[in-house]
């Protein structure tokens, strides 16, 4: 069985991948959505809660971990490989590799949380991957929060996205990374406000296949899928369809809350 975790909704986008990637994996989904979001939280809060449900689904037998997060990943990701160094553990971190190859202008941008924003992993990240880019990391705070209330379009929100992402543009960015895995929900809105002018990066089919790569045994079972949450597990079930997932629906089963 594999386990995947987000603090909320934002790791769909990646599990929609992973059920293509491993059709007939077991795999259980939590959602934090008692806490959500991360992207405001202390990195020592962050630590806390992934050590925690790393635990409660090694607990109930799961033997690959996905960090569906990337706040959760730039914060936590090595202390949970250390705390279960037998159970392979793959983190979600923004594509800034590919967004510097592809780049013409050697200019991108990264839009993140606060939290992955200010994270010296994702400082290292740029430092190895992009030092011949010019790098502008651009934090969004709100954004992974009206995912969660499914807000995926509005005036507003296209005004803000506009607003930080026009003058990256008009500044000959050519490659836009989405360094939340919530913000790929906001794709459609995204591509209206960069209209061709930059590519959108997202990692999630990748992360797929690494998972896929690190699977062995995980990678057989009877392709179940089953969601958990720390509170209102329901609510991630009914967004299925909001979020365009409604494929995931059919073959899910509601587990019920963990803490």
């Amino acid at each position: 069985m594999i386990g995947v975790f987000d603090s909320g909704l934002g790791g769909l986008s990646v599990l929609d991948a992973l059920v293509t990637a491993l059709p007939r994996a077991d795999i259980t989904y939590f959602a934090d959505t008692a806490h959500v979001p991360y992207g405001n939280k202390e990195d020592h809060f962050i630590q806390e809660r992934v050590l925690h449900i790393g635990s409660e689904l090694v607990g109930q037998g799961c033997r690959l971990l996905v960090v569906a997060c990337n706040t959760a990943t730039a914060a936590a990701v090595e202390s949970l490989r250390r705390r279960f160094p037998n159970v392979p553990v793959v983190g979600v971190e923004p594509g800034v590799k590919p967004a510097a190859h592809a780049s013409r202008s050697r200019r991108i941008a990264i839009l993140a949380t606060e939290s992955t924003a200010r994270s010296d992993r994702l400082a290292r990240l740029i430092r190895d991957h992009a030092g011949h880019c010019n790098v502008h990391v651009e934090a969004c705070p709100g954004w992974a929060t009206r995912v969660e209330h499914l807000q995926l379009h509005g005036a507003d929100l296209e005004a803000d996205a506009r607003g930080r992402l026009t003058p990256l543009l008009d500044a000959g960015v050519d490659q836009v990374v989405l360094g939340c895995t919530h913000y790929g929900f906001l794709r459609p809105l995204l591509e209206s406000v960069t209209a061709g002018r930059a590519e959108l990066v997202d990692v999630a089919s990748a992360v797929a296949q690494q998972a896929r790569r690190l699977a062995r045994d995980s990678a057989e079972g009877h392709g179940r899928l089953r969601f958990e949450a720390s509170a209102a597990p329901e609510r991630v079930l009914a967004a299925l369809p909001a979020l365009g997932l409604q494929r995931l629906a059919a073959r899910t089963e509601l587990a019920g809350k963990r803490g």
